[in-house]
């Protein structure tokens, strides 16, 4: 598939997609794609699948993808029951072949994963040749929405430069489920509630420091881009969900804190039907800190913009810390941005190096990036060929 436009080519990024086969995924039966430049648009009307794709190339990480869909809902509805997902990568000047499915018969839900010949243990190990992140319409409320949202966007933060936390986190949630069922059943054995305590404690301080780490490491990485970009700078802070207990001490010592606390509060917890302490009541405190103002309070227009200059500052830094320029994937990312910020936006993602994969109703809203894209009309029926960019408006 020929790129598109003229003038010379930007370099590749050391991480990429170079192609995306699609068989029953949501409404596409049978798709191959190739991509040969560092920006690819896919601009057509609401419906007509575009958010899919990238959906797809979210699949390509540790999780559920950026929709966290069900499984079966991935399939195409009167296809076959199952669906395949594959791309061509390039990992540092390697090439490998990912593919993850679900087959038309299969037993159980599960999603099988293959990197070239083998089928790794975990899916974290898609982790050692690509890193995948996302921003989507769906976080725009991120500031004032629930907590649960901040911490699922943090936890996927973190997930990207620590491979392990996203098992810690399921092993957490596995034994706090267990906990609150013995608590809920009025238990007496006590050894048992303890040793599950135990357990929870280990991961959770695991967890809680894991997360205290990112948000030092990305609130100095938005420090060190300056206050003078397009984006405002966001001030960032974290609650771990242990009440006032610092993190400041060794972890061991943390976890001996964190088990007496639990042990301490199995009544209250059991005639409150849950765990009232540790990091599933965690919270990411974010501020537009040009304005000294909780980002909550902030318009519309600057929670986008804040939201933006994270996803970018995020992506600065798993680039430094994994050697793998990120692949980014910005849905709808354009249509709230004015001119000067997306032509910002666009010229900051091409000097990060990276890939990215971006969606939009209206093709003109994408004419900054000229030659630099490979656009891609998308309708009900599928997605068209490649054609030239289009014309960037000329000043008066």
């Amino acid at each position: 598939m020929p790129a598109t436009g003229s003038g010379p080519e930007a370099p590749a990024p050391l991480v990429r997609v170079s192609v995306l086969r699609l068989v029953d995924f949501r409404n596409h039966a049978a798709l191959r794609l190739a991509f040969t430049r560092p920006f690819v648009v896919f601009a057509g009307e609401n419906g007509s699948g575009k958010t899919n794709l990238l959906e797809a190339l979210s699949l390509l990480s540790p999780g559920r993808g950026l929709r966290r869909a069900v499984t079966q809902d991935l399939a195409r509805k009167d296809g076959s029951g199952g669906f395949s997902v594959g791309a061509e990568i390039v990992s540092n000047g390697v090439e490998s072949r990912i593919a993850t499915q679900l087959r038309p018969d299969a037993a159980s839900p599960t999603r099988l994963i293959r990197i070239d010949e083998t089928v790794p243990d975990r899916a974290e190990a898609l982790l050692d040749l690509l890193r995948v992140l996302w921003l989507t319409p769906a976080m725009d409320g991120l500031f004032t929405g629930p907590a649960g949202d901040r911490r699922k966007f943090l936890d996927r933060l973190v997930l990207a430069v620590d491979p392990g936390h996203g098992r810690r986190a399921a092993d957490y949630e596995r034994a706090m489920r267990q906990r609150n069922r013995l608590l809920s059943e009025h238990r007496r054995e006590d050894a048992w509630i303890a040793g599950v305590e135990a357990q929870m404690a280990e991961l959770g301080i695991a967890i809680a420091l894991a997360r205290a780490e990112l948000v030092a490491l990305l609130a100095g990485m938005i420090l060190e881009a300056g206050p003078s970009g397009p984006f405002p700078q966001a001030g960032l802070a974290l609650t771990s969900g242990y009440g006032a207990m610092a993190l400041d001490r060794p972890a061991a010592d943390l976890e001996d804190a964190a088990r007496l606390s639990l042990a301490e509060g199995r009544f209250e917890d059991r005639a409150a039907g849950r765990t009232l302490a540790g990091p599933h009541r965690g919270d990411l405190l974010v501020s537009h800190a040009g304005k000294a103002m909780p980002a909550a309070l902030s318009s519309t227009g600057e929670q986008k913009a804040l939201l933006v200059g994270l996803v970018l500052a995020h992506a600065r830094l798993v680039a430094r810390i994994s050697g793998l320029s990120p692949i980014l994937l910005l849905d709808e990312i354009a249509a709230h941005l004015d001119p000067g910020r997306r032509a910002a936006l666009f010229d900051i993602v091409e000097t990060l190096g990276v890939q990215a994969f971006m969606t939009g109703t209206d093709m003109d809203l994408f004419s900054a990036l000229g030659s630099r894209a490979q656009f891609h009309p998308t309708t009900a029926e599928g997605v068209g060929e490649p054609f030239p960019p289009p014309r960037a408006p000329e000043l008066p």
